[in-house]
C-alpha cells in the first residue's frame, strides 16, 4: 500500500467539490475531512476512511493501537458515498388536507436512528456507538425511531450520539420507536407488534412513541399549540392502515407552525452566484438588539429594488435558536401600512407536562415542561419587537445565552477534562478554554457587525457539540 513520508501531503477526492488533504507530520496522520476532525480521541489515534483507503486497514490499526471503528453500512467502490438505511421520510402538510382519523404524535427534536437488530445507523448509514448497556434488551427486529433527550436539547443529543467512546452520557438518551419497517400489515398492526415486542422484554432505554387519533382540524391545531407551547417542534401524522414506504411519502406528514413578525432593515448584503450584482439578503434588527439576515423569500424584483434601510418588513420564522436568533427566516413583504409603534406580543400559554409511553410497557417517562418566553415590554422608541426566547434561569435545561452572556461547555473522557466557553458583546466574540478547574485562556475577536459575530458563535457551538462537548452551567 502507498504511504506518506514525514511532511508529505496528498489530496484525495471526497463527496464535495474540494478534495481532502491527508498529511503525515512526524508520524501523526491527519485528514481535513469532518470525520477525522470531529473525533473525540487524541489526534495521534484518529483515522478515517480516507486514511484507511490510502494506507490500508492493517497499517491504520497498527498505528492507532486498537481495532478500527466499523465502516458504514455500505459504500460505493471508492468508499466515499454511504448508503443509508431504508427509512420513511415525511412530506410537509399543505394546510388543506383533512387529517382527521390519522395517527398523531409529537415531532421530536432529536436524532433519527435506525436499529438494524445489532446497532444504530444514521440516515446516512453511519454508526452511532451506543454503549452495550444502552442496547441491552433491544430486539433483533429492525426498528425506526429517534434518539432523544428532551425538548430544546438537540445540540446536546448530537454531541453525545456522535462520540465514538461509548460515553456514560448516553444514560440521558432514550430511543423512541416510531415503527417496525420489516413487519407486514398496516401502521396499526406494526405499532401493536412493537408494543408487544417491548412488553415481552422491556428495554431500559427504549419505548414506543405515544400515538393518538386526530379527531378534527381543530384538534390538530389545539395539539400543535400545546406541544409548541412546551417547546416542542411540531407534530407528525401517519395515515391509518398505511404501509412502511421507503423514501418520502404522503402517508407521513409533518406539521409545524411558522410565525410572522416585524424587523427593521439596517443593511443590504451583496448577492453571490446567480444573485451577484444585486441584493442577496436583507440585514435586519429586532428591537431587542438581535441582528440577522433574511435572504429567503425575496423575488427577483425585490432583489433589484430592495426595501430601503430603515424600512419595516414582515418576515416568517419557525422558532428561535438557543441564542435568540429566529430560525429559517423568510421575507414576506415590506410593511408600509403600519406605524412604527406596532408590536407583536402573542399570549404566553401555561405549560402542562405530557407523557410519552408505550401502552404495553410498565412505565413511561415524563418530558419536562418548558415555557415559551414572556412577551417583552415595548421599548420607548416604539420599534417593532419579537418575543424574546428564554435566556436561561436557575433550573432551566439550557443556558440559552444572549449577547453579553456566556455559554459554557465541558468535554470529559478517560484522558482529559476540559472546558470551552463563548460570549458576545456587540460585535466582539470572546472564547475561553482550558482544563476544568483552571482559569484557562481567553481570546477576543471583532467582527463587522453583531450579526456576523453571532453567526460565528453559532458555527463554533455546532462544531464543539459535534466534537462531544456538552453544554451545562458554568462552575461556581
Amino acid at each position: 500500500m502507498p504511504d506518506l513520508q514525514d511532511g508529505e501531503t496528498v489530496e484525495m477526492k471526497g463527496s464535495g467539490a474540494k478534495p481532502y488533504l491527508l498529511k503525515n507530520s512526524g508520524g501523526v496522520y491527519s485528514c481535513t475531512c469532518p470525520a477525522w476532525r470531529n473525533q473525540s480521541v487524541a489526534i495521534e489515534r484518529r483515522t478515517c476512511k480516507h486514511l484507511r483507503k490510502l494506507r490500508g486497514d492493517a497499517a491504520e490499526e497498527a498505528r492507532c493501537g486498537a481495532a478500527l471503528p466499523q465502516r458504514p453500512a455500505s459504500a460505493t467502490a471508492d468508499g466515499d458515498e454511504v448508503a443509508g438505511p431504508p427509512i420513511l421520510l415525511a412530506e410537509s402538510w399543505d394546510n388543506a388536507a383533512d387529517l382527521s382519523g390519522w395517527w398523531m404524535s409529537e415531532k421530536l427534536d432529536g436524532v433519527r436512528a435506525f436499529w438494524d437488530g445489532k446497532q444504530f445507523l444514521s440516515r446516512q448509514g453511519n454508526f452511532y456507538h451506543a454503549p452495550d448497556w444502552f442496547l441491552d434488551g433491544l430486539p433483533e427486529t429492525p426498528l425506526d425511531g429517534e434518539l432523544w433527550i428532551a425538548r430544546k436539547a438537540f445540540q446536546r443529543t448530537v454531541g453525545i450520539v456522535r462520540r465514538q467512546d461509548k460515553t456514560d452520557l448516553w444514560k440521558d438518551v432514550r430511543f423512541l420507536i416510531f415503527d417496525a419497517p420489516q413487519q407486514s400489515g398496516g401502521f396499526e398492526d406494526r405499532l401493536a407488534f412493537v408494543q408487544d415486542l417491548l412488553a415481552s422484554r422491556p428495554p431500559k432505554f427504549a419505548t414506543a412513541l405515544e400515538q393518538q387519533r386526530c379527531r378534527s382540524l381543530e384538534h390538530l391545531r389545539e395539539e400543535l399549540t400545546r406541544v409548541e407551547s412546551l417547546g416542542g417542534e411540531g407534530l407528525m401524522l401517519r395515515q391509518p392502515g398505511s404501509n412502511y414506504e421507503v423514501g418520502r411519502s404522503s402517508t407521513l406528514v409533518k406539521v409545524k407552525t411558522f410565525h410572522d413578525a416585524e424587523a427593521v432593515v439596517i443593511g443590504h448584503q451583496a448577492g453571490l452566484g446567480k444573485h451577484k450584482g444585486r441584493v442577496g439578503a436583507l440585514l435586519v434588527r429586532l428591537a431587542n438588539g438581535i441582528e440577522f439576515a433574511v435572504g429567503t423569500g425575496l423575488s427577483d424584483r425585490e432583489r433589484e429594488q430592495p426595501p430601503a434601510i430603515g424600512a419595516t418588513i414582515t418576515f416568517r420564522y419557525q422558532e428561535f435558536s438557543d441564542a435568540g436568533v429566529p430560525r429559517f427566516p423568510s421575507y414576506v413583504r415590506e410593511r408600509k401600512d403600519i406605524a412604527a409603534s406596532l408590536t407583536r406580543t402573542p399570549p404566553t400559554p401555561q405549560p402542562t407536562p405530557i407523557v410519552v409511553t408505550s401502552t404495553s410497557t410498565p412505565s413511561g417517562f415524563l418530558i419536562s415542561a418548558r415555557t415559551i418566553p414572556t412577551p417583552p415590554v415595548t421599548p420607548s422608541t416604539g420599534t417593532p419587537i419579537l418575543p424574546v426566547p428564554p435566556t436561561g434561569s436557575a433550573g432551566s435545561e439550557s443556558s440559552g445565552a444572549i449577547a453579553g452572556g456566556e455559554r459554557y461547555f465541558e468535554f470529559r473522557d478517560a484522558k482529559s477534562a476540559k472546558f470551552w466557553a463563548v460570549a458576545q458583546s456587540g460585535s466582539d466574540m470572546t472564547t475561553r478554554w482550558g482544563k476544568i478547574g483552571s482559569a484557562g485562556q481567553s481570546k477576543t475577536k471583532s467582527f463587522a457587525t453583531p450579526a456576523a459575530a453571532q453567526s460565528a458563535i453559532e458555527k463554533l457551538i455546532s462544531e464543539k457539540s459535534s466534537e462531544g462537548y456538552v453544554e451545562g452551567p458554568p462552575p461556581g
